[in-house]
């Protein structure tokens, strides 16, 4: 529009506004879009050009799935269906081919999605209801509720298609069970709290009654002099010690029962003492060790000359060789070979990994070895050959030869007292003893103890490490490089951006089987894998063909706190690198970002660091509990331990220290009061291998109660498993924590075979598991493992 003169009207029309070719076909496809959907829809339509209207509705329909997602999740919140996975609820959105479909419609979709998965769950109703209320137990959602428990009974009904009488009856029988196990669950836990309040009360007692050191006088009738002498030679046993202000001082009670019994002695000691001890001045030093707290505790349970629990090992003459060198300077090699050579023996390894390679390599020297570790043995008609991990050492068959190894284990706070006595306890002639050089000094101290011979070998590495000048980039990173990260979230996160990278990737961390791990090492090994993604896991076994070691970072969290890496750590971890005859060095870096290649140096070059705890740790045994539990007059599990932990080694015991119960008590605190469990029988729940972060303790106590009930204790299940090209980190994670709890389920399955008889079924799902997890590993391609 113009005026009169030609010029253009300000009236003018505005020019149609210019459509994309997407947003073209959104407008002609007639379809009611909502503002806020309208950017994502665009986007999806662009990747269809050109859209016909059903294109357009199918990107309408996916635009809307997230939507979806997020009511289905609160649907079944609201309706307390806590047993729904995110995956069924994705699953259900997927089927959705409605644009605006009703909340009937979405929940009907969801429940088809979790009727596959319980159908998958176990061949009946009753197991896979039984499979997923264990199942929500363990991951942490609780036991369900009566009411709740009901609801489940009744999807799981449906998704097998049981109708009229035959759901009546099922309904009945889970109720009737339901409520059997809800009520023995609930004595028990009644039982356990009432038995830790009378131990603690015993407890209290005992130290309410308690006296002074000036009572002692008139208790003995002696002079605080000859007393104060009594209790430096050990004569008169400090029931507690209580630290004072005063520094290096200490307030010493005394049980007045203990301390009277001990009077008619009061005059041999007169005559058995030197006039030169009348003369020396009193000091409160020992001249060997005290037994802290109740001394007939301390005396039946003897953990202050804890090498004399050993009788077999201390009937024979034995020699020590302790061979000590970094990594890679081929310390089993010559230890192997004496063990070939000999009749008899046993080659005792920190893992269940290490033991099959033990095994292994005595099968390439000729000999033909059973193997036992916690979850499997292996025996071998005939053989006088035995390949086990440290804790199943066997105390009373002698053989010829012995070997142990990774001896810097004696440190290590959960599993140090299985090498004490391991050392200690292996009834061999010769014993080896092999490990890093920080150990030696607490094998000279466990040798001494035992009164054995002792010899050192000391080994240099085969070829040289060193540490790389200048960090390394994370595209830098060359066929053969092993990166090191410290936790299993830091693994996978690497080895996604690696994957986006281009780079083929294997990876080995604690939570896999050893099965899994010996896989991805012979891919790394056989080149299928450019890189391996490793924990410091790799620090123990798996020889590997590693180039160069690339640290992620040069701090870790240790359980307590997070540090920085100690000497030993970076030798063990690093020395990885440059394995002899195919490598001529090792190489130790630091990826860019994580620390200073400086830092690496320095620890690669440092002295052995000396433990700053020189005496080795020791535990009970079931004798010992049981001779414990006998003289205190108590069946409690928890009782016995506290007193143990209370009364039977000084917190200074110049030879010992008490290794950490904390976890055994734990179980004890759990598991006390379950009927039809004998002591010694919660005592072996108690070493039970389990991981508290996976709920292990109340899994246990679960577990307990049906054995103790005399019921059978199924094994754990994975159920149904995506394809692994699908499986997200999430179903990774729970596959394995399945595959720890069968771990768990099949130690206790060697111990208590009629409580729990499912082991082929245990094992079968285990190797079901190792494979899955290994097929989920082996994707290379960018999925939702690395998302």
């Amino acid at each position: 529009m113009t005026d009169t003169d030609g010029a253009p009207s300000a009236y003018a029309e505005s020019p149609a506004p210019r459509h994309s070719p997407a947003e073209a076909a959104i407008l002609a496809s007639g379809l009611a879009v909502a503002p806020r959907e309208m950017p994502a829809l665009v986007r999806r339509v662009e990747r269809r050009l050109p859209a016909d209207a059903e294109a357009v509705r199918a990107a309408l329909i996916e635009t809307r799935r997230r939507a979806w997602i997020a009511r289905l999740n609160d649907l079944a919140n609201r309706t307390g269906r806590v047993w729904v996975r995110r995956a069924e609820v994705e699953t259900a959105a997927g089927t959705i081919t409605e644009l605006e479909p009703e909340d009937d419609t979405l929940l009907a979709a969801l429940g088809d999605a979790v009727a596959r998965r319980l159908r998958g769950l176990g061949p009946t109703a009753e197991a896979a209801l039984d499979a997923i209320a264990a199942e929500l137990v363990e991951t942490g959602s609780g036991s369900l509720s009566a009411d709740r428990h009901a609801m489940l009974a009744r999807e799981v009904a449906a998704a097998f298609g049981l109708q009229g009488e035959a759901e009546l009856a099922f309904l009945d029988s889970v109720a009737a069970i339901e409520s059997r196990r809800r009520r023995d669950l609930r004595e028990a836990e009644t039982a356990t709290r009432a038995k830790r309040r009378e131990e603690v009360q015993r407890l209290r007692a005992w130290e309410r009654s308690l006296v002074e050191f000036r009572a002692l006088s008139n208790l003995l009738g002696a002079t605080e002099k000859e007393i104060l002498r009594w209790i430096g030679a050990g004569l008169i046993p400090v029931a507690r010690r209580i630290p004072t202000r005063n520094k290096g001082q200490e307030k010493w009670e005394f049980d007045p029962k203990e301390i009277t019994a001990l009077r008619p002695q009061v005059p041999a000691w007169r005559e058995q003492e030197a006039p030169d001890l009348r003369s020396r001045p009193a000091s409160p030093a020992v001249a060997k060790p005290t037994r802290a707290g109740n001394a007939a505790v301390a005396r039946v349970a003897a953990l202050d000359r804890y090498a004399g629990h050993f009788a077999t090992a201390r009937a024979l003459n034995r020699r020590i060789t302790l061979v000590t060198g970094p990594t890679n300077s081929g310390k089993s090699h010559t230890a192997l070979d004496r063990l070939a050579r000999s009749e008899s023996g046993m080659a005792l390894a920190p893992l269940r990994l290490l033991a099959h390679e033990f095994r292994e390599a005595l099968a390439t020297r000729g000999v033909l070895a059973s193997l036992s570790t916690g979850e499997e043995r292996l025996p071998v008609p005939g053989s006088r050959h035995l390949a086990a991990t440290v804790e199943m050492c066997p105390f009373h068959n002698p053989v010829d030869v012995a070997l142990i190894d990774e001896a810097q284990m004696l440190g290590d706070r959960d599993r140090g007292a299985a090498w004490t006595a391991a050392i200690m306890g292996a009834p061999a002639r010769e014993v080896f003893v092999l490990g890093a050089p920080e150990c030696a000094t607490l094998v000279r101290r466990i040798a001494r103890l035992c009164d054995d011979d002792m010899e050192e070998v000391k080994l240099q590495r085969k070829n040289p490490l060193v540490a790389a000048s200048k960090p390394v980039a994370l595209g830098d990173l060359r066929a053969g490089d092993a990166l090191v990260a410290f936790s299993r979230r830091d693994v996978l996160d690497l080895r996604a951006e690696l994957v986006k990278r281009g780079r083929r990737v294997a990876v080995v961390y604690g939570a896999l089987s050893p099965e899994v791990r010996r896989a991805e090492a012979a891919r790394f090994r056989n080149g299928d894998a450019d890189v391996l993604v490793a924990t410091d896991a790799i620090g123990m076994g798996l020889n590997l063909p590693i180039r160069r070691v690339v640290f992620s970072t040069l701090r870790k969290f240790d359980g307590e706190s997070r540090r920085e890496l100690n000497t030993q750590e970076v030798k063990q971890i690093g020395g990885r690198a440059g394995r002899f005859g195919q490598h001529e060095e090792g190489v130790v870096a630091v990826l860019a970002g994580g620390g200073s290649p400086d830092f690496v140096k320095m620890m690669l070059n440092a002295v052995p660091e000396t433990p700053e705890d020189l005496r080795p740790q020791v535990q009970p045994d079931a004798d010992i509990v049981a001779a414990v539990a006998a003289e205190i007059g108590s069946d409690s599990l928890f009782g016995v331990l506290a007193r143990i932990k209370r009364a039977v080694l000084r917190a200074d015991d110049p030879n010992y220290r008490l290794a950490d119960l904390t976890q055994a008590m734990a179980v004890a605190s759990a598991i006390d009061g379950v009927p039809g469990l004998s002591l010694l029988d919660r005592w072996t729940y108690a070493l039970c291998p389990v991981d508290e972060r996976d709920n292990g303790v109340s899994r246990l106590a679960r577990w307990a109660v049906e054995h103790g009930a005399g019921r059978p204790v199924p094994p754990p299940m994975a159920g149904r498993l995506p394809a692994p090209e699908r499986a997200a980190r999430e179903e990774l994670e729970r596959a394995e924590k399945v595959h720890k709890r069968l771990v768990a389920w099949r130690w206790l399955s060697l111990r208590f075979e009629l409580a729990y008889p499912a082991r082929a079924e245990a094992e079968a799902e285990t190797i079901r598991l190792d494979r899955w997890i290994e097929d989920v590993l082996r994707q290379q391609r960018r999925s939702k493992l690395v998302m």
